[in-house]
Protein backbone atom coordinates (compact mmCIF):
# COMPACT_ATOMS: atom_id res chain seq x y z
CA UNK A 1 0.00 0.00 0.00
CA UNK A 2 1.13 3.69 -1.36
CA UNK A 3 1.97 5.55 1.84
CA UNK A 4 0.72 9.43 1.24
CA UNK A 5 1.19 11.94 4.55
CA UNK A 6 -0.01 14.56 2.89
CA UNK A 7 -2.32 15.81 0.12
CA UNK A 8 -4.18 19.38 -1.07
CA UNK A 9 -7.49 18.83 -2.09
CA UNK A 10 -10.01 21.32 -3.00
CA UNK A 11 -13.72 20.60 -1.53
CA UNK A 12 -17.05 22.62 -2.25
CA UNK A 13 -20.13 22.10 -0.43
CA UNK A 14 -23.75 21.84 -1.58
CA UNK A 15 -25.92 24.51 -3.10
CA UNK A 16 -29.28 25.37 -1.32
CA UNK A 17 -32.27 24.21 -2.85
CA UNK A 18 -34.07 27.15 -4.71
CA UNK A 19 -37.26 28.69 -2.92
CA UNK A 20 -40.83 27.96 -4.67
CA UNK A 21 -43.47 30.50 -6.03
CA UNK A 22 -46.71 28.57 -5.49
CA UNK A 23 -50.10 30.03 -4.50
CA UNK A 24 -52.80 27.86 -2.44
CA UNK A 25 -55.70 26.77 -5.11
CA UNK A 26 -58.64 24.53 -3.66
CA UNK A 27 -61.94 24.46 -4.28
CA UNK A 28 -63.78 26.79 -2.02
CA UNK A 29 -60.48 28.42 -0.64
CA UNK A 30 -60.84 31.91 -2.54
CA UNK A 31 -57.57 33.84 -2.59
CA UNK A 32 -55.46 31.14 -1.10
CA UNK A 33 -52.46 33.30 -1.01
CA UNK A 34 -48.86 31.96 -1.42
CA UNK A 35 -47.72 29.31 0.03
CA UNK A 36 -44.16 28.23 -1.96
CA UNK A 37 -42.36 26.28 0.57
CA UNK A 38 -38.52 26.88 1.26
CA UNK A 39 -35.36 25.30 -0.93
CA UNK A 40 -33.48 22.63 1.07
CA UNK A 41 -29.98 23.16 2.81
CA UNK A 42 -26.91 21.97 0.97
CA UNK A 43 -24.86 18.93 2.27
CA UNK A 44 -21.70 19.97 4.21
CA UNK A 45 -18.25 18.51 4.16
CA UNK A 46 -17.17 16.78 6.74
CA UNK A 47 -13.25 15.77 7.01
CA UNK A 48 -13.13 12.70 10.24
CA UNK A 49 -11.37 10.42 11.80
CA UNK A 50 -11.51 6.69 11.29
CA UNK A 51 -9.35 4.29 12.79
CA UNK A 52 -9.59 2.09 9.97
CA UNK A 53 -7.91 4.51 7.82
CA UNK A 54 -4.20 4.18 7.40
CA UNK A 55 -3.10 6.83 5.01
CA UNK A 56 -4.41 9.27 3.25
CA UNK A 57 -3.81 7.63 -0.32
CA UNK A 58 -7.26 7.59 -1.41
CA UNK A 59 -6.86 11.70 -1.91
CA UNK A 60 -3.77 11.33 -4.11
CA UNK A 61 -5.68 11.06 -7.31
CA UNK A 62 -9.21 12.92 -6.49
CA UNK A 63 -8.54 15.94 -5.21
CA UNK A 64 -12.00 17.57 -6.13
CA UNK A 65 -14.75 16.34 -3.83
CA UNK A 66 -18.20 17.90 -3.79
CA UNK A 67 -21.49 17.35 -1.46
CA UNK A 68 -24.95 16.96 -2.55
CA UNK A 69 -27.12 20.28 -3.13
CA UNK A 70 -30.50 20.39 -1.51
CA UNK A 71 -33.39 20.15 -2.89
CA UNK A 72 -36.18 23.12 -4.15
CA UNK A 73 -39.10 23.63 -2.14
CA UNK A 74 -42.28 23.09 -3.30
CA UNK A 75 -46.54 24.13 -3.16
CA UNK A 76 -47.92 24.11 0.29
CA UNK A 77 -44.70 25.16 1.71
CA UNK A 78 -43.36 22.03 1.42
CA UNK A 79 -39.63 21.98 2.02
CA UNK A 80 -36.88 20.71 -0.23
CA UNK A 81 -34.69 17.80 0.93
CA UNK A 82 -31.78 18.77 2.74
CA UNK A 83 -28.31 18.08 0.32
CA UNK A 84 -26.39 14.68 2.10
CA UNK A 85 -23.30 15.80 4.02
CA UNK A 86 -20.02 14.62 2.05
CA UNK A 87 -17.80 12.79 5.23
CA UNK A 88 -13.41 12.27 4.11
CA UNK A 89 -12.51 9.42 6.22
CA UNK A 90 -8.61 10.11 7.49
CA UNK A 91 -6.16 8.36 9.84
CA UNK A 92 -6.05 9.02 13.74
CA UNK A 93 -3.58 11.71 13.80
CA UNK A 94 -4.55 14.49 10.98
CA UNK A 95 -3.92 17.85 11.09
CA UNK A 96 -6.73 19.79 8.87
CA UNK A 97 -5.47 23.45 7.72
CA UNK A 98 -6.19 25.67 5.29
CA UNK A 99 -4.10 26.74 2.12
CA UNK A 100 -2.43 29.10 4.33
CA UNK A 101 -0.88 26.69 6.77
CA UNK A 102 -3.82 27.91 9.34
CA UNK A 103 -4.97 24.93 11.64
CA UNK A 104 -8.54 23.82 11.18
CA UNK A 105 -8.28 21.10 13.45
CA UNK A 106 -5.82 18.20 14.74
CA UNK A 107 -7.84 15.03 14.60
CA UNK A 108 -6.47 12.55 17.54
CA UNK A 109 -9.71 10.48 18.27
CA UNK A 110 -11.98 7.77 16.50
CA UNK A 111 -14.80 10.37 15.13
CA UNK A 112 -13.54 13.47 15.95
CA UNK A 113 -14.20 15.63 13.22
CA UNK A 114 -14.42 19.17 11.40
CA UNK A 115 -16.95 20.93 9.14
CA UNK A 116 -14.04 22.15 6.61
CA UNK A 117 -17.57 23.89 3.68
CA UNK A 118 -20.46 24.40 5.12
CA UNK A 119 -23.47 23.83 2.68
CA UNK A 120 -25.27 26.64 1.45
CA UNK A 121 -28.78 28.05 3.19
CA UNK A 122 -32.13 27.02 0.76
CA UNK A 123 -33.62 29.99 -0.58
CA UNK A 124 -36.87 31.37 0.92
CA UNK A 125 -40.27 30.35 -1.06
CA UNK A 126 -42.68 33.15 -2.27
CA UNK A 127 -44.70 32.13 1.47
CA UNK A 128 -42.34 34.13 3.43
CA UNK A 129 -42.66 37.52 1.39
CA UNK A 130 -46.20 38.14 2.15
CA UNK A 131 -47.08 41.57 3.82
CA UNK A 132 -50.03 43.94 3.94
CA UNK A 133 -48.44 46.08 1.25
CA UNK A 134 -47.60 42.89 -1.53
CA UNK A 135 -50.14 40.27 -0.36
CA UNK A 136 -49.13 38.25 -3.79
CA UNK A 137 -45.65 38.06 -4.20
CA UNK A 138 -44.62 36.10 -7.59
CA UNK A 139 -40.95 35.93 -6.35
CA UNK A 140 -38.47 33.37 -4.11
CA UNK A 141 -35.03 33.16 -3.24
CA UNK A 142 -32.48 31.09 -5.00
CA UNK A 143 -30.78 28.66 -2.83
CA UNK A 144 -27.17 30.15 -1.07
CA UNK A 145 -24.10 28.68 -2.60
CA UNK A 146 -22.08 26.36 -0.58
CA UNK A 147 -18.69 27.23 0.49
CA UNK A 148 -15.27 26.18 -1.44
CA UNK A 149 -12.18 26.08 -0.37
CA UNK A 150 -8.52 24.21 -0.71
CA UNK A 151 -7.42 22.39 1.97
CA UNK A 152 -4.58 20.60 2.64
CA UNK A 153 -4.76 17.34 4.83
CA UNK A 154 -1.56 16.23 6.83
CA UNK A 155 -0.78 13.23 8.44
CA UNK A 156 1.52 13.12 11.54
CA UNK A 157 1.46 9.28 12.67
CA UNK A 158 0.59 8.47 16.81
CA UNK A 159 3.11 6.87 18.55
CA UNK A 160 4.04 6.44 21.93
CA UNK A 161 7.48 5.22 21.24
CA UNK A 162 9.33 6.48 18.04
CA UNK A 163 12.43 4.81 16.76
CA UNK A 164 15.28 7.06 15.55
CA UNK A 165 18.20 6.69 13.55
CA UNK A 166 20.12 6.28 10.12
CA UNK A 167 19.36 3.29 8.05
CA UNK A 168 20.32 -0.14 8.64
CA UNK A 169 21.14 1.03 12.13
CA UNK A 170 18.64 -2.07 12.94
CA UNK A 171 15.47 -0.09 14.03
CA UNK A 172 12.88 -2.92 11.88
CA UNK A 173 15.02 -5.54 13.90
CA UNK A 174 14.37 -4.26 17.23
CA UNK A 175 10.32 -3.15 15.92
CA UNK A 176 9.54 -7.05 15.26
CA UNK A 177 11.79 -8.00 18.72
CA UNK A 178 9.61 -5.92 20.62
CA UNK A 179 6.20 -6.83 18.69
CA UNK A 180 4.05 -8.23 16.32
CA UNK A 181 5.00 -6.60 13.63
CA UNK A 182 6.47 -7.70 10.81
CA UNK A 183 8.47 -5.10 9.02
CA UNK A 184 11.02 -6.40 6.30
CA UNK A 185 14.22 -6.80 7.07
CA UNK A 186 17.62 -7.29 5.14
CA UNK A 187 21.36 -5.58 4.70
CA UNK A 188 19.78 -2.58 2.27
CA UNK A 189 21.48 0.13 1.55
CA UNK A 190 18.57 2.30 1.31
CA UNK A 191 15.76 3.35 3.83
CA UNK A 192 11.84 1.96 5.13
CA UNK A 193 10.38 4.17 2.70
CA UNK A 194 6.85 5.04 5.51
CA UNK A 195 6.54 3.81 9.34
CA UNK A 196 6.00 0.43 10.21
CA UNK A 197 3.93 0.41 13.33
CA UNK A 198 3.69 -2.58 16.36
CA UNK A 199 2.28 -3.04 19.70
CA UNK A 200 4.57 -3.43 22.58
CA UNK A 201 2.92 -6.10 25.29
CA UNK A 202 3.69 -5.57 28.88
CA UNK A 203 0.70 -7.74 30.79
CA UNK A 204 -2.41 -5.60 30.12
CA UNK A 205 -0.49 -2.61 29.32
CA UNK A 206 0.67 -1.83 25.21
CA UNK A 207 2.07 0.92 23.87
CA UNK A 208 2.55 1.68 20.17
CA UNK A 209 5.71 1.90 18.86
CA UNK A 210 6.64 3.28 15.57
CA UNK A 211 9.48 2.08 12.72
CA UNK A 212 10.13 5.70 11.18
CA UNK A 213 12.09 5.73 7.91
CA UNK A 214 15.53 6.27 8.02
CA UNK A 215 17.19 10.09 9.19
CA UNK A 216 19.98 11.03 6.93
CA UNK A 217 22.55 14.05 7.36
CA UNK A 218 20.78 17.20 5.64
CA UNK A 219 17.20 15.49 6.38
CA UNK A 220 15.90 19.37 7.93
CA UNK A 221 16.75 20.74 4.64
CA UNK A 222 14.97 18.22 2.03
CA UNK A 223 17.45 15.31 1.70
CA UNK A 224 16.28 12.02 1.51
CA UNK A 225 12.48 11.88 3.32
CA UNK A 226 13.36 15.01 4.49
CA UNK A 227 10.57 16.60 6.57
CA UNK A 228 8.15 13.70 5.31
CA UNK A 229 10.42 11.97 8.43
CA UNK A 230 10.51 14.53 10.62
CA UNK A 231 6.91 15.28 10.68
CA UNK A 232 6.12 12.05 12.40
CA UNK A 233 8.59 12.41 15.08
CA UNK A 234 6.70 15.48 16.70
CA UNK A 235 3.81 12.85 17.36
CA UNK A 236 5.75 10.36 19.45
CA UNK A 237 5.51 10.83 22.93
CA UNK A 238 9.20 9.20 23.44
CA UNK A 239 11.66 9.19 21.33
CA UNK A 240 13.75 6.32 20.86
CA UNK A 241 17.51 7.01 19.42
CA UNK A 242 19.14 3.82 18.49
CA UNK A 243 23.05 3.82 17.52
CA UNK A 244 24.39 1.31 15.71
CA UNK A 245 27.74 0.38 17.89
CA UNK A 246 28.63 -2.53 15.16
CA UNK A 247 28.86 -0.67 12.14
CA UNK A 248 28.58 2.85 12.35
CA UNK A 249 28.72 5.82 10.19
CA UNK A 250 31.83 7.54 11.51
CA UNK A 251 31.59 6.86 15.28
CA UNK A 252 28.64 5.60 17.65
CA UNK A 253 28.88 9.15 19.36
CA UNK A 254 29.18 11.13 16.45
CA UNK A 255 26.83 9.63 14.62
CA UNK A 256 24.40 10.27 17.77
CA UNK A 257 25.16 13.23 17.80
CA UNK A 258 24.72 13.97 14.37
CA UNK A 259 21.14 12.57 15.06
CA UNK A 260 20.42 15.10 17.62
CA UNK A 261 21.64 17.76 15.43
CA UNK A 262 19.17 17.08 12.42
CA UNK A 263 16.55 17.09 15.39
CA UNK A 264 17.40 20.24 16.83
CA UNK A 265 18.09 22.00 13.17
CA UNK A 266 14.64 20.70 11.94
CA UNK A 267 12.76 21.91 14.96
CA UNK A 268 14.14 22.55 18.75
CA UNK A 269 11.09 21.62 20.67
CA UNK A 270 11.98 18.13 19.89
CA UNK A 271 15.03 17.86 22.02
CA UNK A 272 12.21 18.65 24.54
CA UNK A 273 10.88 15.74 24.72
CA UNK A 274 11.76 12.48 26.47
CA UNK A 275 14.41 10.45 24.82
CA UNK A 276 16.29 7.36 25.62
CA UNK A 277 19.49 6.00 23.70
CA UNK A 278 20.11 2.76 23.04
CA UNK A 279 23.32 1.08 21.31
CA UNK A 280 22.32 -1.94 19.14
CA UNK A 281 24.04 -5.21 17.81
CA UNK A 282 26.04 -5.80 20.75
CA UNK A 283 26.16 -9.45 19.76
CA UNK A 284 28.95 -8.50 17.83
CA UNK A 285 32.26 -8.78 18.67
CA UNK A 286 32.75 -4.96 16.95
CA UNK A 287 30.15 -3.57 18.92
CA UNK A 288 30.92 -5.04 22.52
CA UNK A 289 34.52 -3.43 21.84
CA UNK A 290 32.46 0.02 21.76
CA UNK A 291 29.86 0.15 24.30
CA UNK A 292 31.88 0.93 27.17
CA UNK A 293 33.89 4.02 25.17
CA UNK A 294 30.10 4.85 23.87
CA UNK A 295 28.33 4.78 27.57
CA UNK A 296 31.00 7.19 29.12
CA UNK A 297 31.23 9.57 25.74
CA UNK A 298 26.92 9.73 26.63
CA UNK A 299 27.61 10.21 30.49
CA UNK A 300 27.18 14.18 30.05
CA UNK A 301 24.02 13.80 28.04
CA UNK A 302 21.85 13.13 30.85
CA UNK A 303 20.02 10.72 29.11
CA UNK A 304 19.30 6.97 29.68
CA UNK A 305 21.72 4.63 28.21
CA UNK A 306 21.01 1.12 27.08
CA UNK A 307 23.18 -1.79 25.18
CA UNK A 308 21.02 -4.43 23.25
CA UNK A 309 20.89 -6.50 20.33
CA UNK A 310 17.59 -6.54 18.64
CA UNK A 311 18.43 -9.93 17.09
CA UNK A 312 19.08 -11.92 20.27
CA UNK A 313 16.73 -9.85 22.46
CA UNK A 314 19.84 -9.56 24.85
CA UNK A 315 19.12 -6.19 27.39
CA UNK A 316 15.95 -6.14 26.20
CA UNK A 317 13.67 -6.60 29.05
CA UNK A 318 15.12 -3.16 31.29
CA UNK A 319 14.46 -1.46 27.95
CA UNK A 320 10.70 -1.90 27.69
CA UNK A 321 10.46 -1.31 31.61
CA UNK A 322 11.86 1.81 31.77
CA UNK A 323 9.73 2.65 28.38
CA UNK A 324 6.35 1.99 29.85
CA UNK A 325 7.48 4.02 33.04
CA UNK A 326 8.99 7.16 30.97
CA UNK A 327 5.82 7.06 28.19
CA UNK A 328 3.65 6.94 31.37
CA UNK A 329 4.71 10.34 32.48
CA UNK A 330 4.23 11.51 29.27
CA UNK A 331 1.28 13.53 28.01
CA UNK A 332 0.78 14.58 24.40
CA UNK A 333 -0.34 17.85 23.72
CA UNK A 334 -2.75 18.60 20.56
CA UNK A 335 -1.93 20.62 17.77
CA UNK A 336 -4.50 23.68 18.61
CA UNK A 337 -6.47 25.32 15.84
CA UNK A 338 -5.16 28.93 15.11
CA UNK A 339 -7.03 31.63 15.97
CA UNK A 340 -8.59 33.10 12.43
CA UNK A 341 -10.34 35.58 12.58
CA UNK A 342 -12.71 35.71 9.72
CA UNK A 343 -14.93 38.34 8.99
CA UNK A 344 -17.83 38.67 6.77
CA UNK A 345 -17.97 42.94 5.37
CA UNK A 346 -21.28 43.94 4.40
CA UNK A 347 -20.27 45.91 1.34
CA UNK A 348 -17.23 47.99 0.27
CA UNK A 349 -17.07 50.90 -2.64
CA UNK A 350 -14.15 50.68 -4.98
CA UNK A 351 -14.27 53.48 -7.58
CA UNK A 352 -13.21 52.19 -10.61
CA UNK A 353 -13.28 54.80 -13.28
CA UNK A 354 -14.24 58.92 -12.92
CA UNK A 355 -17.95 57.07 -12.97
CA UNK A 356 -17.56 54.06 -11.99
CA UNK A 357 -18.53 52.06 -8.92
CA UNK A 358 -18.30 48.59 -7.85
CA UNK A 359 -19.83 47.17 -5.31
CA UNK A 360 -17.85 44.39 -3.05
CA UNK A 361 -18.61 41.96 -0.13
CA UNK A 362 -18.97 38.66 1.22
CA UNK A 363 -22.36 39.42 1.62
CA UNK A 364 -23.29 41.52 -1.15
CA UNK A 365 -22.29 38.53 -2.93
CA UNK A 366 -24.55 35.59 -0.88
CA UNK A 367 -27.43 37.84 -1.48
CA UNK A 368 -26.84 38.72 -5.16
CA UNK A 369 -26.71 35.18 -6.23
CA UNK A 370 -29.89 34.31 -4.26
CA UNK A 371 -31.97 37.19 -6.62
CA UNK A 372 -33.75 35.83 -9.59
CA UNK A 373 -32.51 38.75 -11.87
CA UNK A 374 -35.33 38.11 -14.64
CA UNK A 375 -38.16 38.56 -12.10
CA UNK A 376 -38.71 42.21 -11.66
CA UNK A 377 -40.21 41.91 -8.26
CA UNK A 378 -37.27 39.42 -7.40
CA UNK A 379 -35.06 42.66 -8.69
CA UNK A 380 -36.92 45.05 -5.88
CA UNK A 381 -36.99 43.35 -3.06
CA UNK A 382 -33.12 42.77 -3.48
CA UNK A 383 -32.66 46.70 -4.31
CA UNK A 384 -35.32 47.44 -0.95
CA UNK A 385 -33.20 44.78 1.03
CA UNK A 386 -29.96 46.49 0.02
CA UNK A 387 -30.70 49.90 0.54
CA UNK A 388 -31.49 49.20 4.18
CA UNK A 389 -27.47 48.48 4.78
CA UNK A 390 -26.76 52.33 3.54
CA UNK A 391 -25.53 51.83 0.23
CA UNK A 392 -26.71 55.26 -1.03
CA UNK A 393 -25.05 57.30 1.80
CA UNK A 394 -21.99 55.25 1.47
CA UNK A 395 -21.91 56.01 -2.94
CA UNK A 396 -22.52 59.99 -2.40
CA UNK A 397 -19.75 59.68 0.03
CA UNK A 398 -17.57 58.44 -2.47
CA UNK A 399 -18.60 60.68 -5.27
CA UNK A 400 -21.14 59.03 -7.12
CA UNK A 401 -23.38 61.20 -9.29
CA UNK A 402 -26.98 60.60 -10.75
CA UNK A 403 -26.11 58.92 -13.97
CA UNK A 404 -23.14 56.77 -12.74
CA UNK A 405 -22.77 53.34 -13.53
CA UNK A 406 -22.52 50.95 -10.31
CA UNK A 407 -21.54 47.52 -10.53
CA UNK A 408 -23.00 44.85 -8.27
CA UNK A 409 -22.47 41.11 -8.81
CA UNK A 410 -20.70 41.67 -12.16
CA UNK A 411 -24.49 43.46 -13.02
CA UNK A 412 -23.87 47.41 -14.68
CA UNK A 413 -27.26 49.68 -13.20
CA UNK A 414 -27.67 53.11 -13.29
CA UNK A 415 -27.50 55.31 -10.46
CA UNK A 416 -30.49 57.21 -9.53
CA UNK A 417 -29.97 59.14 -6.00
Amino acid sequence: MLFVDRVKIFVQAGRGGNGCVSFRREKFVPRGGPDGGDGGRGGSVIVKADRSRKTLADYRLKQHFKAEKGGSGSGKRQKGKDGEDLVLLVPLGTIVMDENGNVLADLLEPGQEVVVARGGKGGRGNAHFANSVNQAPRFAEKGEPGEERWIVLEQKVLADVGLVGFPNSGKSTLLNRLTRARSKIANYPFTTLYPHLGILQRGDDSLVVADLPGLIEGAHTGKGLGDRFLRHIERCKVLLILVDLAFPTVSPFDDYRALINELRLYNPDLLKKEKVVVGNKIDLTEARERAEDFKILLAGEKVQTFLISGLTGEGLDDLVNYLFELVSRVKEEPVLPGKVKIRLESFKIRKREANRFEILGDKIRKMVEQVDWDNPEAVNYFFRRFERMGWKRELLKKGAKEGDIIIIGGREFIFKP
